[in-house]
Order: C-alpha cells, then sequence, then structure tokens
C-alpha cells in the first residue's frame, strides 16, 4: 500500500471558489472512501491468507493428483503400451507390406518398365523415320500445291476484283462526304457550342461566387457574435467551473485514500494486536508451561523406558530366531550326514575349514638329495 502523499506541484493563486469547494468535497469524499478502503484491505489479506494457506497448497495436491492419475498412467502406456505395439506393427508392416512391395518393384516393376521402356523406343524410332522420311516430303508437297496452286490465285482475283472497287466506291462514297460535312458543318457548330457553353459556365460563376459572399456575410454578422459571447461567457466559466470541481474532487480522493489507508492499518494493527494477546500468546504460555513439561514427563517416564523394553525384546527375539534357526540348520546336517554321509567334496572343504580355524602350520617333509628345489634339479626332473 502506497500510504506515502506524493510531492505537491507548485500550482497557481487559487481563488475563494476553489477554497470554498475543497473542504466540502474533501470531507464527503473521505466519508465515502474510507469504509471503501477498510473493505478492500480486509479483501486482500483475505486473499492473501486464503493463497498461502488453502490455493497453494490446494493447487500442489491437484498437480501432483494430476501427475499421478494423468501423467504417470499416459506416460505408462506410451511406454510400455503404444510403444512396443506401435514397433511390432512397424516389424509387421515391413515384413508383411514393405519387404513384398520392395520385392514386386525390384523384380517385377521394373523389368516391366524396362521392357515397356525399350518397346516404346523402338516404336518412336520407326515411327520418327517414317515422319522424317514419308510424311514430312509429303506435306511439303500438298502445301506447296495448295499455296501456289490454290491461294495464291484466289487472293490475287479477290484484290483485283473486290477489293480495289470496294476501297474506291468507299473512299469517294464514304470518306470524302465525311471530311467535307466535319470541315463545314461540325466544326463551325463544336465551336459555337463551346463557346456558349464556356459563357454559362463563366455566368454560374459570378452568380455563386456573389450568393457565396452574401452568405458569408451574413452568417458573420447573425451567427458569429452570439456565438462567441456564448462561448466567453457561459462555456469557458463553465468549463472552468468543471475542471476546478473535477481537480478537486480527483485531490480529495487521493487524500482520502492515503488517510483510509492509515486509519486501514492501524486497525488491522489493533486487531493483530488483539488477536496476539487474545489467542497466541495464551496458547504460547499453554504450550511452553503446560504441555511442554507434560510431554517431556511423558516422554522421560512412558516412552523411553517402553522403546528401550521394546528394542530389548526384540534384540532377544532376534537372538532367539536367529540360534533356533542355527539349531535347525545344524540338526539337518546332521540327519544328512547320517542317512545319506557326507560327500567327498564338503568333507574336504570342512577339513580345511577346520584346519584354517586351528591355524595350524602344515607339516613340511624332510628335504633330501632328490627332492632340491634349485633350477638345475627342476629342468633335469622335467
Amino acid at each position: 500500500m502506497d500510504l506515502q502523499k506524493p510531492p505537491a506541484e507548485p500550482r497557481q493563486p487559487e481563488g475563494c471558489l476553489v477554497v470554498a469547494i475543497r473542504l466540502p468535497v474533501r470531507i464527503v469524499v473521505l466519508v465515502l472512501v474510507v469504509p471503501v478502503r477498510m473493505a478492500w484491505d480486509a479483501l486482500v489479506v483475505t486473499g492473501r491468507f486464503l493463497r498461502d494457506t488453502l490455493l497453494r497448497p490446494l493447487g500442489r495436491a491437484l498437480l501432483w493428483l494430476g501427475q499421478v492419475l494423468c501423467v504417470l498412467p499416459l506416460v505408462g502406456l506410451w511406454r510400455y503400451v503404444l510403444v512396443p505395439v506401435g514397433q511390432a506393427l512397424l516389424r509387421l508392416g515391413k515384413v508383411l507390406v514393405i519387404a513384398p512391395a520392395v520385392a514386386l518393384h525390384r523384380y517385377v516393376l521394373i523389368p516391366l518398365g524396362q521392357a515397356g521402356r525399350w518397346l516404346a523406343q523402338g516404336a518412336g524410332a520407326g515411327l520418327a523415320r517414317l515422319y522424317a522420311r514419308v510424311l514430312t516430303p509429303v506435306g511439303h508437297a500438298v502445301v506447296w500445291l495448295v499455296r501456289y496452286g490454290i491461294v495464291v490465285p484466289v487472293l490475287w482475283t479477290v484484290r483485283y476484283a473486290v477489293v480495289a472497287p470496294v476501297r474506291w466506291l468507299v473512299r469517294y462514297l464514304v470518306v470524302v462526304p465525311a471530311q467535307w460535312v466535319y470541315a463545314w458543318i461540325l466544326a463551325p457548330v463544336g465551336r459555337a457550342a463551346a463557346w456558349c457553353v464556356l459563357g454559362l459556365w463563366r455566368l454560374l460563376g459570378l452568380l455563386v461566387t456573389g450568393l457565396g459572399t452574401a452568405v458569408y456575410w451574413i452568417a458573420r454578422v447573425l451567427l458569429v457574435p452570439p456565438a462567441l459571447a456564448l462561448w466567453r461567457r457561459v462555456l469557458v466559466p463553465v468549463g472552468h467551473f468543471l475542471g476546478v470541481l473535477a481537480r478537486e474532487v480527483g485531490d480529495a480522493l487521493g487524500h482520502a485514500w492515503r488517510i483510509a489507508g492509515h486509519l486501514s492499518r492501524a486497525v488491522g494493527r489493533f486487531l493483530a494486536a488483539l488477536f496476539r494477546w487474545g489467542v497466541v500468546q495464551p496458547v504460547r504460555w499453554v504450550y511452553r508451561t503446560v504441555l511442554t513439561p507434560v510431554g517431556h514427563a511423558v516422554r522421560d517416564a512412558v516412552l523411553k523406558p517402553a522403546a528401550q523394553a521394546a528394542r530389548a525384546v526384540g534384540r532377544a527375539t532376534r537372538q532367539v530366531l536367529a540360534s533356533a534357526r542355527e539349531t535347525a540348520r545344524q540338526t539337518r546336517a546332521d540327519v544328512r550326514r547320517l542317512l545319506f554321509g557326507e560327500p567327498r567334496e564338503r568333507a574336504v572343504r570342512t577339513r580345511e575349514r577346520e584346519a584354517v580355524l586351528r591355524r595350524e602350520p602344515t607339516p613340511l617333509g624332510t628335504r633330501t638329495l632328490d627332492s632340491s628345489t634349485t633350477a638345475l634339479t627342476n629342468l633335469t626332473k622335467d
């Protein structure tokens, strides 16, 4: 909470109207803002308490529950079900689909395609030779005959029998009369019409200019002075008054919010101190002076002896069980030895173990000439 007052900005000298408005506005705003600020601070404290004591542990519990109920089963399903099934399906698809398709492509389609390509290349080569050696000369001959035997004579005939007379008739029956009509009739009429339209446009411009000038002076004389008077005498003072009122209301809201913050903090401290001295301190005194000595006495008089007795009983029980197991093992070994005899390897190991336990040195033979341990005698024996 920002309870510090911001630095005041330099202001212009204020009039009596501002001073007369400020005090009642601040009183009214303070009365209205204090309950709102206290309710806001109470909501903030309640929200923080709920967040720290309820919502955050609840969110962590929900997160852990979601991991246990959703994430871990999905991971196990993906890792131990879907992945093996997918790998099995992939291998099955490779064996049943991809391998036969590759074999079909490699050993059937490729030879058929190569054979078809060879046949197509042979047919194309034959058609190309036929086109180059037969169809092309025949076509050239037909084109030459059509061009120089039919088309050229027909064109020359049409040109000198039809086109030339039609062109002469069009020139002297249409073009020459049209040029005469344009030069001696249409051009003078168009110039006269253009001059008339230009005169009418200039006359219309003069009329519009005159009307605009008249409307301007009428509006300037009849509308502008009342509008200026309304602006200067009514709107500007009302705007100044509303601006001063809005500024004072804003300042009053700021002061009232800060004062309400101080009041709310004082009330909160009072309630916290009341709760501490009325609940926390008695509970702490009861815990320190009553529960702690009682707990220590119970621990020293009951729990520790009970724990020691339980440990002693457990130790004795373990020793009894160990001795019973050892006795049962030895009894089984004796019964097996009486019934089946002791195996050779086990007897050897038993004798070696007994020798090691006794730690007696093994007897060494007497050294003679035959039992020499020199390298020369060893080589001779070998």
